[in-house]
């Protein structure tokens, strides 16, 4: 039981130096890495795809897909000509920094403006590894219930965003959007929240305009 502390703090000290080259290399060149977390079926690969109908056509946008097994959401954004890395974890529930490190030199960074890094379906193990990316953003879904800021907190207090997805199902279901809210406010006072639906392109317009604030202040740091 004593070893296991040092060995766990090694781990994560080794993760947080490969994160930190991971963040130096996109800030080279100016692009902006956004690491969505979720837990399965919230709609990870859902949210990129519609954030690409709102994104200005000009914007250059890739994405690094972590799964446990299988190429399906690669496949699905490679469909619509984005470039796409497949990581599969085979059995890990995270992705972690060199995992990252190692799918960079397949994907085109000086030709990107934003990078979108799907993390494994997982409410816990993602929120303690640091992929150098500059936005950690929390996936949730109205079919998953109010409580998960409750029952998830390490995941919530690591946010940089939140976003609720399939809010079309508002109403339908027993989501009280109020207990999600306190639930978030006591975690992350200043935390934006989106509450958007993929399928229905309602909220994408707000959400998709913070990310590009966030991507033209990137570029006024460190250019182009």
């Amino acid at each position: 039981m004593g070893t296991s502390i040092p060995v766990v703090k090694a781990i994560l000290q080794a993760n947080q130096a490969v994160a930190s080259e991971n963040r130096a290399a996109f800030d080279r060149v100016g692009l902006l890495a956004v690491n969505l977390m979720a837990a399965p079926g919230a709609g990870k690969t859902s949210l990129i795809l519609a954030a690409l109908e709102h994104l200005p056509p000009a914007l250059r946008v890739g994405v690094i897909e972590g799964d446990i097994a299988s190429t399906l959401d690669a496949e699905r954004i490679a469909a619509r000509g984005i470039p796409v890395v497949q990581i599969n974890t085979g059995g890990a529930c995270h992705l972690d920094a060199p995992m990252i490190r190692s799918a960079l030199s397949h994907l085109p960074l000086e030709n990107l403006d934003l990078l979108f890094i799907e993390n494994v379906g997982n409410l816990i193990c993602p929120a303690e590894f640091d992929l150098g990316a500059h936005l950690n953003i929390v996936i949730a879904s109205v079919p998953e219930g109010h409580d998960k800021p409750y029952k998830y907190p390490g995941m919530f207090q690591k946010a940089d965003g939140v976003v609720l997805n399939k809010a079309d199902l508002l109403g339908f279901l027993d989501f009280d959007l109020e207990a999600f809210r306190h639930g978030l406010r006591i975690l992350r006072p200043d935390v934006p929240l989106f509450i958007v639906s993929c399928r229905t392109g309602q909220g994408m317009e707000a959400w998709v305009e913070w990310l590009l604030e966030h991507r033209r202040q990137q570029r006024e740091r460190h250019g182009p």
